[in-house]
């Protein structure tokens, strides 16, 4: 006997989840950025702001996302200045990646807008620490993609 769908953690995630992405994409909206833009545009900032020179695996990575996705939205980033790509010396199939000083600023005030949602949005849950507790070992499989430990980093 199928579970009564507020009985199903899956079904139930599924509808958080999409509640979630629409509050994100209202909040990036009025900063032109679609939510898959932020975070590639925030993962390329905060490798940066720590002294790395990623190239586009190393973002995707970090994001948790497609390779050839990434590629696609890095040179919608890049059309809008908010990054620039440059032919890494060491690999010259590799493109180095570099948030512009407009992106860097923009960075900041979506990471900021990002960050007030998920608190408004998780202020709902009785314990924010024990929602992350149960959240880690559930992306466990998306952690060790991203550390290249799995063969899907897809995310």
């Amino acid at each position: 006997m199928p579970l009564d769908p507020e009985e199903s953690p899956g079904f139930l995630l599924w509808h958080v989840t999409l509640r979630w992405q629409r509050e994100i994409a209202a909040a990036l909206t009025p900063l032109d950025l679609t939510h898959v833009q932020f975070v590639l545009l925030a993962a390329t900032w905060w490798l940066n702001s720590r002294g790395e020179d990623p190239n586009q695996l190393t973002v995707a990575r970090q994001a948790g996302t497609d390779v050839k996705m990434t590629s696609e939205v890095l040179r919608k980033l890049e059309a809008k200045g908010l990054i620039v790509r440059t032919v890494d010396a060491a690999d010259t199939r590799a493109r180095k990646t570099h948030v512009t000083e407009r992106g860097g600023e923009l960075a900041v005030r979506a990471v900021t807008a990002v960050e007030a949602v998920d608190a408004s949005f998780f202020r709902a849950t009785p314990d924010p620490a024990a929602l992350l507790a149960m959240l880690r070992p559930l992306a466990g499989g998306f952690r060790r993609a991203l550390l290249g430990h799995d063969s899907d980093s897809s995310g």
